[in-house]
């Protein structure tokens, strides 16, 4: 029986864990991506003496097969952190997660937080209640601690209203502490460590990018460079721009499945009008290189309020000292934006240098040396009314197509940098050799 076909279409880290997953089980497997190098999001580039990440992506483990897997490819080139997150509500710092650190807070808008949340927690949660994020965050938390954060906070991430999106996500990445850890953090500030990431891990050199090198190592062969600019699901064929065709039996898509309306054909009318439903926030992410020291030990901080257009700033330098020159300090901002709520690429790199100025992130003192923007179209998929009907007709077209969608993008879902590389090996256990 001659051997299957088997294609991978991104080398993000989905498809470079789907790849090595394929390898592993003594299959071949074709990688393309349309980059000059492997990595998708997960990827650094060199900016003078500073190292960049593509936005904030850190390692945190649930999996002790990720967390193995992980440390076997970087070969003693990762460390981990005990997370230092803060929140700047206005001036005022509180440590991150809001919810369990009320202390902090002036006392009539804890008390406000205290009794609201234990007011909540005496009504029956309504059904479905996932289904609407505005409900999800006021049952859960209270109308106190949804004003002051949750409410505020979330509108500038998902730059979307909350009562038209779903929280299937919530559980897994939104900590929920229990009443008595909320008074503990009351009366004196939490203990615990709430949250998925609680812990993190990164690499010691070379940015976050070193575990993408590393998985691309192990799997060899990848062409890059390579822009898909048709999928013809009859034929079974994919067309590389300046490169021609390639033939597949199985393909392992890990691109945005947006993407699926400018080059796969054909297409029913109703994976079309499926498609065209899919919604997603896009990140506008400001790299700087500074002179001085900046936000020593903190590794991220929050912003809830409106008045400053990032929603989250992040010290490089803290998670590696080899990502800035001593002395110098490096950070990224991120802005969330949307079809709906766009920004003014024109002004907006000075709206972020203002901000973090006015916010005391940077002092005078610190001096900007280096700036590198990376405007990220697909930042997060977002769960609204017309999420789960879409994706399931989507997805259950392609499978019909052997076409495993695969990673964020791919399946279209709100993972982490661990569960891309989990998804992966799912795709590639999925591949059936007859």
């Amino acid at each position: 029986m001659p051997e299957k076909k088997i294609i991978i279409l991104g080398a993000g880290l989905a498809g470079l864990s789907a790849a090595w997953h394929l390898k592993k089980r003594g299959l071949g497997g074709a990688v393309f991506e349309k980059e000059n190098t492997v990595g998708g999001l997960c990827r650094s580039k060199q900016a003078g003496d500073f190292v960049f990440d593509y936005c904030g992506h850190l390692l945190h483990f649930r999996n002790n097969y990720t967390l193995k897997l992980a440390a076997r490819l970087l070969k003693g080139n990762l460390a981990q952190h005990e997370r230092n997150a803060w929140i700047n509500n206005s001036g005022i710092f509180i440590r991150y997660p809001f919810q369990a650190n009320l202390g902090a807070l002036p006392r009539q808008i804890a008390m406000e937080c205290l009794l609201e949340f234990i007011y909540a927690a005496k009504l029956p949660r309504p059904v479905n209640i996932q289904e609407n994020f505005l409900k999800w965050i006021n049952t859960t938390f209270g109308k106190g601690i949804a004003r002051h954060f949750m409410v505020p906070y979330n509108r500038k991430f998902w730059a979307t209203s909350l009562n038209r999106i779903g929280c299937p996500w919530s559980d897994k990445f939104i900590p929920q502490p229990s009443l008595s850890d909320i008074i503990d953090g009351f009366l004196a500030g939490s203990r615990n460590h709430f949250g998925y990431n609680a812990n993190f891990w990164y690499p010691v050199k070379g940015g976050i990018d070193r575990l993408s090198r590393a998985f691309e190592k192990e799997v060899g062969g990848i062409s890059k460079g390579c822009y898909v600019s048709s999928i013809d699901l009859k034929k079974k064929e994919i067309t590389i721009k300046g490169r021609g065709k390639e033939r597949f039996d199985t393909l392992v898509l890990t691109i945005p499945l947006p993407e699926l309306m400018k080059i796969a054909n054909p297409l029913p009318g109703k994976i079309l009008k499926s498609l065209k439903k899919l919604r997603w926030n896009s990140i506008f992410n400001l790299n700087l290189g500074v002179e001085g020291s900046c936000q020593d030990r903190k590794h991220w901080t929050y912003f809830p309020q409106k008045e400053t257009i990032f929603f989250r700033v992040g010290f490089f330098h803290n998670f590696s000292n080899n990502n800035a020159p001593g002395g110098r300090s490096s950070l990224y901002t991120e802005v969330s934006y949307s079809e709906n709520r766009p920004i003014d690429r024109k002004k907006i790199v000075k709206q972020v240098l203002a901000d973090l100025y006015r916010s005391g992130t940077l002092t005078k003192k610190n001096r900007v040396s280096v700036l590198d923007v990376n405007d990220i179209k697909y930042g997060y998929p977002i769960y609204d009314r017309n999420y789960f009907r879409a994706t399931t007709a989507i997805k259950e077209f392609l499978s019909a197509s052997n076409i495993i969608a695969c990673g964020r993008y791919g399946s279209w879902q709100y993972l982490s940098m661990e569960e891309a590389i989990l998804d992966g090996r799912r795709a590639a256990g999925e591949i059936k050799l007859w």
